[in-house]
């Protein structure tokens, strides 16, 4: 490095990489200048002023002069490293590794270069490369543990386990014996931990075991070596051994469900589906029981049970479990038994029990059977969990009954007001729930939790004003929306880009999807430091785990409702393009097309301009923000389009969804979804073949879907109304289909309209189905529409058969199927006479849904009671910023407290 310098300036040219490596930025400015006072063409030195600007946020600059550098010293490897390092370090990996290499065919043996190419390679999967690169380093520092380990792990991520193994046993033999020092026993411990993990992942199960014994007293992490011993003693079929590690396991947490079911193993009584025999129920119940002596204080050893006992058993156990909860008073009750509602006849038993424990506690204030009186909020605790469990069961007066007796007999238990709400959005009444949730805030302003809870009900009923000022109560002074985004607060931008994908804001919406698939690939980015933090740290087996979650990240729910909703909007723009209604859009429409596109560019270069004094007044509001020589505070970019405008004026809707469309088929390949939105988009893109490939996964996943019969009929009735196939491309299309269309069962010598009256027949009692199979009728035989609404009018709403025994008139249909059925009527079959019928049906159905204007609901009691004639913020009816005090009492008659002082 400036070798090409006098010895003056080559003292200074190493001032500028020190300067660099220490963040002295300003300091390696002024060398670089030194330097190029006297040389001003000299290419390292102005790549290495290129690379410190581009660390003072001066990019534009930056790039000009590394490749001014470049083009100077085209053999230098220290401009090609430099220039890697900016692409670096503008997430260009490809760019980057094309940089390093030719880095490399300069100076074959550069250390830093080397390490700095596997760092690419590791973040782009490159494991070819990868493995290529780290043996390269090996070779050259034989010496160096980081390389050894990094080599192993190469060859692991390649699937290559048994090479990793003779890695790490090559490395072990350069050891002496005495190794590790007292100061590296912990990371030893960790690469010996990895070791054994790799023999287990191989299969060389004695081996693994053989190893973990010899070098016991090396391994500092006992309890990840006792997990890991109990996990090989249990698959080698040492079981007895298996239990003891497993006991040893339990004293040391008693409340680790992991370790009970080790121990179910190894006792041979552990079952994938929950399903046992009496013998091995009584053989659990002993198990448990001598647990529980031993363990008294563990929730787990109690709570276990209640999974596997039936009938008298599980009543004793699980009124022994609650009892001492709700006398605690536990808000978590409810969650923590939920899932035993999925177990058959145990919500019947539950109903009885609890019914059983509010009788008693009203009448004699204690529990059945005992003496002892319980404290007045047990009463409350019961009242709540048994409106829960009603709620659970969707029988919400009863539920909301039991509510408002607690919420009189106790007025300032939080909980209950936000259960409420909870409750009240099961049944539809949006506003009130969100009204509660603000009540219960209000109650505890320090609580965060019931903050974002209450912003969560507010974006539920399209309250986005009222929630944005709410969330940014617990925001950092300053630009508090932009906040939350720096936060990746992802449950907020979703339910406020679906919110506003409800009101049909379109350039919002795509905003907020948009920014929650940034933070995905934030988070993609974020790994990067980690490639050589973890080796050189040793948490091996923690970063190898961190790589393959992050070749699966984009398969969480967050992403696939982000990229859903953006999908979906591009969809909706297509279909309905935004038109130019001011008047320059209606000045530039009567233009000829080559003053039309001067303007254009004219528009954008304006736009350019704009863009740049932004920045430029933001990098001098930084600079004057300064506050240690070259240390910079942080700033944030200047957000040009806030409310999305910009997003909706792409050329190509589809062809923008299909970028997210992709990578759904990726990451979420088993849900019904993502099919649907491909034969959706393919549809409107008249992709055939895309589209059929859609419905044919559509139909293995799940061929009994409405959804999947709708995308059925809609592809074949298309197909067969195109005319006959001229050019080579439709007739191999034509091709096509005809050689799969046998493999379609459901087409098997049939007309379509005969199989959608197949459908419908053996879905007659479903109304989704009904509505599917009508909705196919009207596209198949349009003249029979009158006919297809008496399908939808003729479904019965029957009592729900008895699931899990659960007791009580429980209808079969849900809120959500009937909201769809309405607008199905209203928006596709057009019929505002039969929506109108539909609507009037629900409204007995649901009393307290604001949808269909239930006679419980808030909308009718605000319109009965306050005469409000517009709806507030967001077009959502009965919600009012300021409450009166008449709304309270929909609230829970907070009026009750109001003048209470503590």
């Amino acid at each position: 490095m400036g070798s090409s310098l006098p010895q003056k300036e080559a003292n200074l040219f190493k001032v500028i990489v020190k300067s660099y490596e220490t963040k002295q930025y300003k300091k390696g400015l002024k060398a670089a200048d030194a330097i190029l006072r006297k040389f001003p063409e000299h290419g390292e030195t102005l790549s290495m002023k290129g690379l410190t600007l581009n660390c003072m946020d001066r990019k534009s600059e930056a790039y000009e002069l590394v490749r001014r550098g470049l083009k100077n010293d085209l053999k230098s490897h220290v401009c090609w490293h430099v220039y890697g390092l900016l692409y670096r370090s503008d997430r260009e990996y490809r760019e980057a590794i094309k940089c390093y290499r030719n880095a490399l065919k300069i100076d074959p043996d550069n250390i830093e270069i080397l390490r700095d190419l596997s760092l690419l390679q590791a973040q782009m999967r490159d494991l070819t490369g990868f493995i290529e690169t780290r043996q390269q380093l090996l070779t050259l520092k034989p010496n160096h543990r980081m390389n050894w380990i990094g080599f192993a792990v190469s060859h692991h991520l390649s699937s290559n386990v048994s090479k990793a193994i003779e890695i790490l046993e090559a490395y072990e033999g350069t050891l002496e014996d005495d190794y590790p020092p007292d100061n590296e026993r912990y990371e030893h411990g960790e690469m010996l931990l990895y070791k054994i993990s790799l023999l287990e992942e191989c299969g060389l199960l004695e081996k693994a075991l053989e190893e973990m014994q010899k070098k016991e007293a090396k391994i500092v992490d006992k309890l990840a070596y006792k997990e890991q011993m109990a996990s090989i003693l249990v698959k080698l079929g040492f079981l007895e051994e298996g239990e003891k590690v497993y006991r040893s396991l339990l004293f040391m947490n008693s409340d680790n469900y992991r370790y009970f079911i080790g121990l179910q193993k190894c006792l041979g009584l552990y079952s994938e589906n929950g399903q046992y025999t009496s013998d091995e129920i009584e053989r659990l119940d002993a198990l448990y029981k001598s647990l529980k002596e031993q363990y008294s204080w563990s929730s787990a050893v109690k709570r276990i049970p209640l999974d596997y006992l039936e009938g008298d058993k599980f009543w004793e156990a699980a009124d022994c479990y609650v009892r001492p909860l709700l006398t605690k008073g536990v808000p978590s009750l409810f969650s923590d038994l939920s899932p035993l509602y999925d177990h058959s006849g145990k919500a019947s038993i539950l109903e009885e029990l609890l019914l059983q424990l509010e009788d008693s506690i009203r009448m004699t204030g204690s529990f059945p059977g005992r003496t002892q009186k319980e404290p007045p909020s047990t009463l409350m605790w019961t009242l709540l969990l048994v409106s829960q469990h009603y709620d659970r069961r969707g029988q919400h007066d009863i539920a909301l009954a039991k509510l408002d007796e607690a919420i009189e007999h106790t007025p300032t238990a939080i909980d209950l007001y936000s259960v409420k709400g909870r409750i009240l959005k099961h049944a539809g009444d949006l506003a009130a729930a969100a009204s509660l949730a603000d009540e219960a805030r209000s109650m505890d302003l320090a609580d965060r939790y019931l903050n974002s809870e209450c912003v969560m009900r507010m974006l539920q009923a399209d309250q986005v004003g009222l929630a944005e000022r709410t969330a940014v109560l617990f925001t950092k002074d300053g630009d508090q929306h932009n906040n939350l985004h720096d936060m990746q607060c992802m449950w907020y931008e979703l339910a406020s880009g679906e919110s506003y994908f409800r009101q049909g804001d379109l350039g919002r919406a795509l905003k907020k999807f948009l920014a929650v698939e940034k933070h995905y690939a934030d988070m993609t980015e974020d790994q990067f430091d980690f490639h050589s933090y973890c080796l050189r740290k040793m948490t091996l087996r923690a970063y190898v785990s961190m790589l393959k979650f992050q070749d699966k990240l984009h398969s969480h729910e967050y992403f696939h409702r982000a990229a859903a909703g953006a999908i979906r909007c591009y969809m909706k723009l297509h279909d309905s393009p935004i038109k130019a209604t001011t008047e320059e859009g209606d000045e530039m429409s009567k233009l000829p097309p080559s003053q039309r596109k001067k303007l254009r560019q004219k528009q954008k270069k304006a736009e350019a301009r704009a863009k740049k004094e932004a920045e430029e007044k933001t990098e001098e509001e930084a600079f004057s923000g300064t506050s240690k020589p070259g240390k910079r505070q942080h700033t944030r970019p200047v957000d040009l389009d806030p409310h999305g405008e910009k997003l909706l004026q792409v050329e190509d809707p589809l062809l923008e969804a299909t970028k997210y469309l992709k990578l759904l088929q990726n990451n979420s390949a088993s849900s019904l979804a993502t099919h649907i939105l491909s034969f959706e988009l393919n549809m409107r893109k008249q992709k055939i073949l895309l589209a059929f490939q859609a419905v044919k996964q559509l139909l293995k996943l799940d061929e009994n879907n409405p959804d999947c019969h709708r995308c059925l009929i809609r592809f074949f009735d298309k197909v067969s109304s195109f005319p006959a196939p001229v050019t080579d491309s439709e007739i191999l299309i034509r091709n096509v289909l005809e050689a799969e269309l046998p493999k379609i069962s459901q087409l098997h010598g049939r007309s379509l309209v005969e199989v959608n009256q197949s459908f419908l027949e053996k879905h007659k009692d479903s109304l989704m189905h009904r509505a599917a199979a009508a909705e196919m009728l009207l596209v198949l035989e349009p003249e029979k529409k009158l006919e297809a609404i008496k399908l939808i009018e003729d479904s019965t709403n029957k009592l729900a058969p008895v699931r899990n025994g659960a007791l009580g008139p429980v209808r079969e249909w849900k809120l959500e199927d009937c909201i769809a059925v309405h607008k199905l009527l209203e928006t596709v079959f057009i019929d505002e006479d039969a929506a109108s019928r539909w609507k009037a049906r629900c409204v007995e159905y649901f009393p307290y849904s604001t949808y269909f204007g239930g006679c419980r609901s808030s909308a009718v009691a605000f319109s009965v009671n306050h005469n409000i004639q517009n709806a507030p913020e967001n077009g959502v009816l009965a919600y009012q910023e300021a409450k009166s005090e008449e709304s309270h009492s929909l609230n829970g008659k907070l009026h009750a407290f109001k003048d209470l002082t503590i």
